[in-house]
C-alpha cells in the first residue's frame, strides 16, 4: 500500500497504490502516442476517465441501489457516455489472437484490467470474480476481458509481468496468470527461477524459450506499452478497470461488475439493435478457446 496520507484514509481496502516515488514513463509507446496525439477531444476523455477512477477509488464502491436498479433509464442519458464510448475505442484492442485476452473480439462489452502481480486485491479479483465473469458473460459471447500488465511495485512486478507475456507466447498466459495469483507472491517469490517453476506448472512447454522471451526487448516493450496506456489514463492503483470505457477501481463485489457490464451492454444495444438481438438471452455459441484451466 502507499505511504499514509489523508487521501489514503478515503482509499477503499480493495486497491493497491503505486509507491510515491514511481513516476509515469517519459517515452511514449505506440499506444501512448495514439492516446496523446488524437487532440483535445481525447484529452477530455482521458481527464474524465482519470477522474472517474479517482472517484471510484475514493468512494469504496458504495452500495447505491437506486443508481444500479435502473441501468436502462440512465445508460443512454448519461451526458458523459460519448466520452466513455471514446475511451473504449481508444483502449479496447479487440485483436483476434491476443494471448492476453479472453472472449470474442467483437463481444458487445470489453473489460480492460490494469493489474500488478504483487497486488493482493488483483489476486482476489482473479480468484473470486473472474471465474464468475467468464462463466456468466465471456463464455456466452457478451464480454471480452483484456489484461494489461501494470507493474507498479518494482523489479519483482516487472519480472512477473514480462514472464506472463512470455507464457503468452506459448499460448499459456491465462494458466500462468492464474498460477501467479493463486496466492499472494512478493519479492523473492517472483525471482526468475521461481517464475520458471510456475511456468512449468502452468504447462509452458519450452522453458528455455520462456526464459529468453522473458528477458527479451520484446517483453520489455510489451509491458511498457500497457503501462504507458494506464498512466496516460490516470491509473495509479491496482486493480483498475474500464468496462465499456467506464472506469471502475478495486476488487469490487461481483454485483458491481454485473451492473457495469449490463449498463455497457444496454448502451451498445441501443446503438446496435441487431447486436442486441444476437446477445439476448446470452447464447452459448461463442465460448472462447484456450481460457483459464484449459
Amino acid at each position: 500500500m502507499s505511504p499514509s496520507s489523508k487521501k489514503n484514509a478515503r482509499n477503499p481496502k480493495n486497491t493497491q497504490k503505486a509507491p510515491s516515488n514511481k513516476t509515469s514513463p517519459a517515452t511514449p509507446s505506440t499506444t501512448g502516442r495514439r492516446l496523446a496525439a488524437v487532440g483535445a477531444g481525447a484529452a477530455l476523455v482521458v481527464a474524465v476517465v482519470a477522474a472517474g477512477l479517482a472517484i471510484a477509488k475514493s468512494s469504496g464502491g458504495s452500495d447505491d441501489r437506486d443508481d444500479r436498479a435502473k441501468p436502462a433509464a440512465t445508460a443512454s442519458a448519461d451526458p458523459q457516455q460519448s466520452l466513455f464510448d471514446e475511451a473504449e475505442r481508444m483502449t479496447s484492442r479487440r485483436e483476434k489472437n491476443d494471448p492476453l485476452a479472453l472472449g470474442k473480439p467483437d463481444a458487445p462489452v470489453v473489460l480492460v484490467e490494469y493489474a500488478d502481480y504483487q497486488c493482493s486485491f488483483c489476486g482476489r479479483f482473479t480468484r473470486e470474480s473472474q471465474p464468475e465473469l467468464i462463466k456468466k458473460y465471456v463464455d456466452k459471447g457478451v464480454l471480452r476481458i483484456e489484461f494489461r500488465n501494470f507493474p507498479i511495485f518494482g523489479d519483482p512486478s516487472q519480472r512477473a509481468a514480462r514472464a506472463s507475456w512470455a507464457a503468452g507466447r506459448q499460448g499459456r498466459f491465462w494458466q500462468f496468470h492464474d498460477e501467479l495469483y493463486a496466492k499472494t507472491r512478493k519479492g523473492d517469490a517472483l525471482a526468475e527461477d521461481k517464475l520458471v517453476d510456475l511456468a512449468r506448472t502452468a504447462g509452458v512447454g519450452d522453458l528455455d524459450r520462456f526464459r529468453a522471451d522473458m528477458k527479451s526487448d520484446a517483453s520489455e516493450e510489451a509491458v511498457k506499452k500497457d503501462q504507458q496506456e494506464g498512466y496516460r489514463l490516470g491509473v495509479s492503483s491496482t486493480p483498475s478497470f474500464l468496462v465499456g470505457g467506464r472506469p471502475l477501481a478495486g476488487a469490487q463485489p461481483m454485483k458491481e461488475f454485473e451492473a457495469a457490464i449490463e449498463q455497457a451492454r444496454l448502451v451498445k444495444a441501443a446503438k446496435n439493435p441487431q447486436d442486441s438481438k444476437e446477445s439476448e438471452g446470452f447464447t452459448d455459441s461463442a465460448k472462447p478457446k484456450g481460457g483459464p484451466g484449459a
